[in-house]
């Protein structure tokens, strides 16, 4: 949530950011509304100073003996005319709030302006994509041969969009989720949670899911409770409505099952596990001062980006321009791995930094080095996103014969196997 100070005193500066973010039209109604909403304000106070004034005449008087019809009078007028007043300003109280949570965080200055992905800036690519001496095959393909993944079967269960891993295919994402965490706790620094896998309203508006994202989400029926999109919702609520009295930063990690409707994306990368409702994910948050910020951005880049490295995965990272950022975010860095066999780049983390967007959204505050209550940042980064790594692993590590070598790091976690072969995993 934005703040209204920063409305008041530079609205037009705000509104340029917001007009590059495409959602500057949404600035006036929040505008008119506060306006009505301090000039009510302002008026109840005159109006209760003349209330005051009016009780203690009217004590004088009857004190004294006067007559004091005309003076109850006007001092019942002037109490409703407050009352009146008071709801009015509680509706605007509401109505304000509605049209901040409509409002997207304004991008960071030094964000690339643009509306669209074809802004967006390549900050750098890593690591070197393979050459093949054969025709390499996409990863359903692959995996079918295999016998890792099974999208027939799970269609039938579900639908589309909610892929099956079998056999060896379902203890290498094991393998991959634990190798995963274990990198962040172990070598990062994050401490582990395993949060509730559904959320409330408060919390999915607190990150800013909703009101935005409504029909990308899957809400159980009659219930004020979401399947979670992204860890990012639980973890982040974790300290909502709370004044933090640890010393930041504060570093998470945690693994959830995400699920996605993302309503309009129909017939986009259908195939395979590109584009699924339900998948793996490994999440990192930070709560962090907001002087350091920016720095803890450029770090939490490294610890996704080191999960790739240490996978020996060639990836690229990309600097997202204003009109492509997401809702919540002033500042965001994707990372994209390739997948060799359909020769494109696939989004396999966004690392975002808030600023005190969600914090104000969540009430999530610590105490400044006055020692008074101020809003946290909040930063998070997918560390990383399941399908599409084993998309680019797969086809990346393709052999001619049909197997997938697997890379030195995920081994152990594997019993020591070193390649996903047919008859290896049907045996699993």
């Amino acid at each position: 949530m934005l703040d209204p100070r920063k409305i008041r005193e530079d609205p037009e500066g705000v509104r340029q950011r917001l007009v590059s973010k495409g959602s500057g039209d949404l600035l006036d109604p929040a505008i008119e509304i506060d306006t009505r909403r301090r000039t009510i304000i302002k008026e109840v106070e005159v109006l209760k100073n003349e209330r005051n004034m009016a009780s203690k005449e009217l004590g004088r008087k009857k004190k004294e003996g006067e007559d004091i019809g005309l003076e109850q009078s006007a001092l019942r007028e002037l109490s409703d005319r407050i009352k009146g007043l008071d709801g009015e300003q509680r509706e605007l109280d509401t109505a304000l709030r509605e049209q901040l949570l409509a409002l997207p965080n304004l991008p960071h200055p030094t964000v690339p302006v643009g509306t669209d992905e074809t802004g967006n800036v390549l900050v750098r690519e890593v690591g070197s994509r393979r050459e093949f001496s054969f025709a390499p095959k996409p990863h359903w393909e692959l995996g079918a041969a295999l016998d890792i993944l099974d999208f027939e079967r799970a269609a039938r269960m579900s639908g589309s969009g909610f892929p099956m891993l079998v056999g060896l295919g379902a203890s290498l994402q094991r393998a991959l989720i634990t190798f995963m965490l274990d990198v962040h706790v172990r070598e990062h620094g994050y401490r582990e949670v395993l949060p509730p896998f559904l959320c409330n309203s408060d919390a999915m508006t607190g990150t800013g899911q909703l009101p935005k994202m409504a029909e990308d989400m899957y809400r159980v029926t009659d219930e004020d409770l979401y399947l979670v999109p992204t860890a990012e919702v639980p973890v982040t609520n974790i300290h909502r409505e709370e004044i933090i009295e640890e010393p930041l930063p504060l570093y998470y990690t945690a693994y959830t099952p995400c699920w996605r409707r993302e309503a309009g994306a129909a017939g986009r990368d259908t195939r395979g596990m590109i584009r699924v409702h339900q998948f793996d994910k490994v999440e990192m948050v930070k709560f962090v001062e907001p002087e350091g910020s920016y720095q803890e951005l450029e770090t939490l880049l490294t610890h996704a980006t080191d999960i790739l490295d240490q996978l020996e995965l060639p990836y690229r990272i990309i600097e997202l321009c204003s009109g492509d950022l997401s809702f919540a975010a002033a500042k965001c860095f994707d990372i994209e791995l390739w997948a060799p066999a359909q020769e494109r780049w696939l989004e396999v983390s966004s690392c975002s930094n808030f600023e005190d967007f969600q914090a104000r959204r969540a009430n999530i505050r610590y105490r400044n080095a006055e020692g008074k209550p101020a809003f946290v940042h909040t930063l998070n980064g997918s560390g990383v996103a399941l399908p599409r790594l084993m998309v680019s692993l797969l086809e990346t590590f393709q052999q001619e014969d049909g197997s997938v070598q697997l890379p030195q790091v995920i081994r152990p976690y594997l019993g020591g196997i070193d390649a996903i072969r047919a008859e290896s995993s049907r045996s699993r």
